[in-house]
């Protein structure tokens, strides 16, 4: 009778270990469908030469590689491909700076001319670290003008600088302000912008290919950039470049960096502290909430609503903002995501607290955000 038991119960164990197995090939085989038809058709309609795809359930990673790093080479995209990432940069800064506020080197409630004396008692001395974190610091353009060409030049044009409406009223999208809450981080580190992220803060995350300058002996796996008119091309960064879209970064680190940010690997409780509170929420835009840097909606989102708040409006015009007083805490029933490009490349990371999801989608050519949410909304509803 024990025997008999026995049988049993193992019989029934490996029913439902082979419908486990059933079902998680059902899922990869659904998955793996919907990321080659979705990366095809992009390809296709946007002629980009090379994508790759990064997908994290649960800590478990899937890479996709799908065309070339150069068309000259024809040398195929790797998970270990770098590529420019752009404005997904920003969220590198963003970190830096709650890095160094979990340090008590800093606080986003100080204000410019706290770190720039040069800047006391101007207009933009007055903005808060915060304010530079959400676009919200009273109207910059997008990028800092042409004839800023140097430090100096730099100084002049913020000490001219008058806001264009109160600040923490209007969203304005902006390089020139969240890449001065970069300068200000380093300074409260004590080094310059570059050996802070090179030398401190990619270490800290686990990042083995990531970089602000492309060492001679990672070149090779530097992809090449394609513009509009499909001419190879590579960032040239200006003033400001390197805080606000000046990181290049393979799939690998990538979504490394995404899955800490879900809360996953191993990290000091000072870095985790800096991760989790570039989560908070601060103004509330549309459909979307503005973190520090990171854009978050509620979840489960409607595509609607991601395609609103990664919208050319959301990117190139003023939006009215609402102050959210306290701050939102971070949530998990989120969708939380940043798209970034140059001349030549698109990026865009998404995760979902709640379902221990992230997706990475890197192209060597700057294709529209449109098609970049789509493709990434499809390959998670894929996970479900």
């Amino acid at each position: 009778m024990k025997m008999t038991s026995t049988l049993s119960a193992l019989t029934l164990s490996l029913v439902g270990l082979y419908a486990f197995a059933s079902n998680a090939q059902a899922q990869g085989t659904a998955l793996d469908t919907v990321v080659q038809n979705g990366a095809k058709h992009v390809m296709s309609e946007y002629a980009v030469p090379g994508l790759v795809i990064a997908v994290s359930v649960n800590g478990k990673q899937h890479f996709y590689n799908f065309g070339v790093a150069s068309k000259a080479s024809k040398q195929p995209v790797t998970p270990d491909t770098l590529f420019e990432v752009g404005s997904v940069s920003k969220l590198f800064t963003a970190t830096l700076a709650t890095y160094a506020q979990a340090q008590g080197k800093l606080s986003l409630s100080d204000t410019v001319g706290k770190y720039e004396p040069e800047l006391e008692g101007t207009p933009f001395g007055k903005v808060t670290l915060v304010h530079l974190a959400t676009h919200t610091a009273g109207g910059f353009p997008l990028q800092v003008p042409d004839n800023v060409q140097n430090e100096r030049q730099l100084m002049d044009y913020l000490k001219s600088w008058k806001p264009a409406y109160p600040m923490g009223t209007q969203r304005s999208y902006a390089n020139p302000s969240i890449g001065m809450l970069g300068v200000i981080a380093a300074k409260s580190l004590n080094m310059p912008f570059t050996q802070a992220m090179e030398q401190q803060l990619f270490p800290e995350l686990g990042l083995n290919s990531t970089y602000l300058t492309v060492p001679d002996s990672k070149m090779a796996l530097y992809a090449q950039g394609y513009d509009k008119q499909d001419a190879p091309v590579r960032l040239n960064s200006g003033v400001l470049g390197n805080e606000a879209y000046g990181v290049k970064t393979s799939a690998r680190d990538l979504i490394h960096f995404t899955e800490l940010n879900l809360g996953q690997g191993e990290t000091s409780p000072l870095l985790r502290k800096a991760l989790t509170d570039t989560h908070t929420g601060y103004f509330r835009v549309g459909p979307m909430t503005q973190d520090l840097i990171w854009e978050q909606y509620p979840y489960p989102v409607e595509l609607k609503s991601l395609l609103a708040g990664n919208s050319n409006k959301m990117a190139y015009e003023n939006n009215d903002v609402i102050a959210l007083n306290p701050p939102l805490a971070p949530q998990q029933a989120v969708w939380v995501n940043k798209t970034g490009s140059t001349g030549g490349f698109g990026a865009y990371t998404v995760f979902v607290p709640a379902e221990q999801k992230a997706i990475v989608i890197l192209a060597n050519k700057n294709y529209p955000n449109d098609a970049r949410v789509k493709l990434a909304y499809e390959v998670l509803k894929a996970l479900d």
